[in-house]
Formats: structure tokens, sequence, C-alpha cells
């Protein structure tokens, strides 16, 4: 049984939390973040730390406190640090070009991907092989990060494709006459 709940969330100098009925919002140096909170879950505040619990002790009340738990963590993480995703493009001619809102990917296609970023994400190409996305909701980084990776995920055989910069390829081997 996992005990993340019962591990408090720490709010470092700089964060502030409202608590409204069962909604929060934790605001911070790079934005702000809101959330309900399931009513299975109490969540109190004592000065700079946040305590959860589960309202009775049926399974889903703890499964929801912990993963009540680790969203209040993202979202005080992401207010404070944000969070980042890098991913890298490998293959012959594969680049990727970022213009404010849009991210112009060249991926082998016979036509330019033109993918529009959400309003609270940024990214940026450090190199023309290299996309970091980032952003204050942890959630969001990392399903564009995941879209940007869908229109040319690696494949096993060159390793060609957009992948993550942490990411192994298992490479196949090639077929023999």
């Amino acid at each position: 049984m996992s005990r993340i709940a019962n591990n408090p969330v720490e709010l470092p100098s700089g964060v502030e939390v409202k608590l409204n009925g069962q909604d929060i919002n934790v605001k911070g140096a790079k934005g702000e973040l809101a959330h309900t909170i399931h009513d299975l879950v109490e969540v109190t505040q004592e000065e700079n730390v946040l305590r959860f619990a589960p309202r009775d002790q049926a399974k889903k009340s703890r499964a929801l406190a912990g993963t009540t738990r680790a969203l209040i963590n993202n979202m005080v993480v992401g207010v404070s640090n944000g969070f980042e995703r890098r991913l890298q493009l490998s293959g012959v001619g594969y680049r990727a070009v970022a213009q404010g809102k849009k991210l112009s990917l060249t991926l082998g296609f016979s036509h330019p991907v033109e993918y529009e970023l959400p309003e609270g994400v940024t990214a940026e190409a450090p190199s023309a092989t290299e996309v970091v996305v980032r952003g204050i909701d942890k959630q969001q980084v990392g399903q564009v990060a995941a879209e940007i990776r869908a229109f040319r995920p690696p494949e096993p055989y060159k390793g060609k494709g957009v992948r993550y910069a942490d990411e192994q390829i298992k490479r196949k081997e090639a077929k023999k006459k």
C-alpha cells in the first residue's frame, strides 16, 4: 500500500496557497494554478505545510488522497521552478524552428509540420535537432511533448524520429539475406 498521502507538502518561500472549500489556488513566481479537490480528500494547511488525509478509510479515498498530494506537489514545484521536457530529432534533414507560439518541424514528410503551442507552454529550439518544452503545468508539458513526438516516433531499425532526450531506443537487427 502506498503511503504518499502521509508525506506533507512543504511550501517554498514565494509560494502562496489559498484553500477555499474544495478549491485550491497555488500562486508563485512563474504563475498561478488552480485545482478542485475531490470530496473524499481533506486538505489542511499549517503555516507553510499542506497535509492530506482521506475522509474515510475506503480504498478509493486513500488512493485519491495520495493522487491529490502528488498533483498539488506538482503544482507547487511548477509555480516555483517550472517543468521542462527535452526532445531530440535524429534523421537526415530533421530539424525544428520555434517561432513564437508555433513550432515548425521538418520530419521527412513532403511538407513541414506546424504545431501550435497551447497557452501556458513555450518551446524553444537551442539547436536545429533539439526542442525544449517548458511550462508550469507538468501534465500539459508532458502532453505537448508527447504530441510532438507522435508526429514521427523513433523507429527501431535506424533510430530516426523524434525521441525524448532520456529515452533509449531498442535497435533491431536488419533482415539477413
